[in-house]
C-alpha cells in the first residue's frame, strides 16, 4: 500500500463530465489499496473570470481582497469531486486550504507555503477516506485567505506529498508528459521518459507550461518523485527525479520558449554604487520578479540597464521604474512587449563544450537577432523578437537532434 498524491488541473476538471472521469481515475487508484490525497484546481476558465471581476473593481487589485475573490473557484471543484467519489461508493472529504490548514506567508497573490498541518488529512486517510484538497490556496497566520500564484495547485500537491511523506506525486494534465519542446510547434517533439529536477526547474522557469516552478523546487528540496501524466489517456508519463549518469550523456534535453515577458530599459543611469539596488527595490517590495538583466558598458559615468519581467507585472513595473528613474535623474524609460525568450536546457551542458556557439550559429543562419543572453550550468537563454519564436524553436530542436527516433531515421 502506497500513499499517493494526485493533482488535476483546470482542463481535467473543466466540466461535470470530466470531474466524473477524474473521480473514476481516483477510485481506480483507491481500489488498488493505496491511500489517496487529491489536489485540484478550479474548473477551466473560472479563475480567469474571477481575476477579470477583480480587475473591473480596481486597477492592480492584488491584495487580501483579491485573494478572497480568486480563491473561490477551487471550492466548487473539491466539493463536486468529493460528491462524485461518494456517488461511486467511496468515502471522500473535501478541504479548503485554511481547513487543512496550509499555512503560508502574507504575500497575497504569490504566497509561499511555510507549513502544512497533516493531522486532519491523516485522520481521514486512517478512516479509509479519499481526501480532496483545494489547490492554489492557503491561509496566513492572521487567518487571511492567500493564493500561491497561477499554477499554484502544482505546488499544493507537491507540498502535500512532502508533508505526508507520500511515495509519489502524480501531476495529471492535458498532455502525456514532458516533451523535448512544445508539440504544437514541433510535431516531432519527443516525450521524455525521465528528467532531472534541475532540468525540469529550468524548463518550468523558462516557459514550459507543464509544471509550476515552485512545485519543482519543493520536489527537489524534499526529494518527492513526480510523475507527469495525462488525465485523458493511460499513456506512460514522465518521471521527474534525481539526476543520474544517463541524464548527463544527453547534451540538450529540451527547447523552451516564453512569450509572456516584457523588456524594460532605463537609459543613462548614473553609474555609481547603489543605483541598481535603488532601481530594483520598489519592484522587490511589490513582489515583482525580475528575470534577465543586462547592463551596458559605462560611458561618461552613465550606463543603460535592461531587464525583463512577466507581462502580468509589466504595467505595474513600468510605473514603478519610471518613478524611480525620475528620482535618480536617469534618461528615458523604454519598453517592449513584443519579445520572447527561447532557451535550451540539458544536464549534459556541464561537461560538453561548444553548445552556446552552436545555438547562436543556428539562430544567426535564420537571421534571428539576439537582444539579451542569460546562462547557467544547464541552460542558455536568448531574448529575441517575438515573431521569430516558432522558427527559433524548430531550428534549435532540429539542430540538437531532439526529434522522435522514427523521424531521425527518416532523415
Amino acid at each position: 500500500m502506497a500513499l499517493i498524491v494526485q493533482k488535476y488541473g483546470g482542463t481535467s476538471v473543466g466540466n461535470v463530465e470530466r470531474i466524473r472521469n477524474v473521480a473514476i481515475r481516483v477510485a481506480q487508484t483507491k481500489k488498488k489499496g493505496h491511500k489517496v490525497v487529491v489536489a485540484v484546481s478550479a474548473m477551466s476558465g473560472e479563475t480567469n473570470k474571477l481575476v477579470d471581476l477583480a480587475n473591473q473593481m480596481k486597477e492592480f487589485p492584488i491584495g487580501r481582497e483579491y485573494d478572497m475573490v480568486v480563491s473561490t473557484g477551487e471550492q466548487v471543484t473539491i466539493g463536486l469531486l468529493a460528491l462524485a467519489l461518494q456517488d461511486l461508493g467511496f468515502g471522500a472529504k473535501s478541504f479548503l486550504g485554511h481547513q487543512v490548514p496550509i499555512i503560508t506567508d502574507s504575500a497575497f497573490g504569490k504566497a509561499r507555503i511555510e507549513e502544512i498541518e497533516t493531522g486532519a488529512i491523516l485522520s481521514e486517510l486512517k478512516k479509509g477516506n479519499i481526501v480532496v484538497v483545494a489547490g492554489f490556496q492557503g491561509v496566513d497566520k492572521e487567518g487571511n485567505i492567500t493564493t500561491l500564484g497561477r499554477g499554484g495547485s502544482d505546488t499544493t500537491a507537491v507540498a502535500l506529498a512532502a508533508a505526508l511523506k507520500a511515495d509519489v506525486c502524480e501531476i495529471y494534465t492535458d498532455v502525456e508528459g514532458v516533451y523535448t519542446t512544445d508539440p504544437n510547434i514541433c510535431p516531432d517533439a519527443r516525450k521524455l521518459k525521465k528528467v532531472s529536477y534541475d532540468e525540469m526547474l529550468e524548463m518550468a522557469s523558462l516557459g514550459a507550461k507543464v509544471l509550476q516552478t515552485r512545485s519543482v523546487e519543493f520536489a527537489k528540496k524534499y526529494n518527492v518523485p513526480m510523475m507527469v501524466k495525462s488525465s485523458f489517456t493511460d499513456a506512460e508519463g514522465t518521471l521527474v527525479t534525481k539526476e543520474d549518469k544517463d541524464m548527463e550523456k544527453v547534451i540538450v534535453s529540451g527547447v523552451t520558449y516564453n512569450k509572456d515577458e516584457a523588456k524594460i530599459t532605463v537609459a543613462k543611469v548614473p553609474d555609481k554604487p547603489g543605483i541598481a539596488a535603488k532601481l530594483f527595490a520598489p519592484l522587490t517590495k511589490a513582489n515583482i520578479n525580475v528575470d534577465m538583466i543586462v547592463q551596458n558598458v559605462s560611458h561618461d559615468s552613465h550606463t543603460d540597464l535592461t531587464f525583463t519581467v512577466s507581462k502580468a507585472d509589466f504595467k505595474k513595473a513600468l510605473q514603478l521604474v519610471e518613478k524611480t528613474a525620475k528620482e535618480m535623474k536617469a534618461g528615458k524609460v523604454l519598453s517592449d512587449t513584443n519579445i520572447a525568450k527561447v532557451s535550451i536546457v540539458g544536464a549534459g551542458m556541464r561537461s560538453h563544450a561548444g553548445v552556446a556557439s552552436k545555438m547562436f550559429e543556428t539562430m544567426a543562419k535564420e537571421g534571428i537577432n539576439i537582444q539579451m543572453i542569460s546562462t547557467s550550468e544547464i541552460k542558455i537563454s536568448a531574448v529575441i523578437d517575438a515573431k521569430y519564436t516558432e522558427l527559433a524553436v524548430r531550428t534549435l530542436h532540429d539542430a540538437f537532434g531532439l526529434a522522435k527516433e522514427d523521424v531521425k531515421k527518416e532523415r
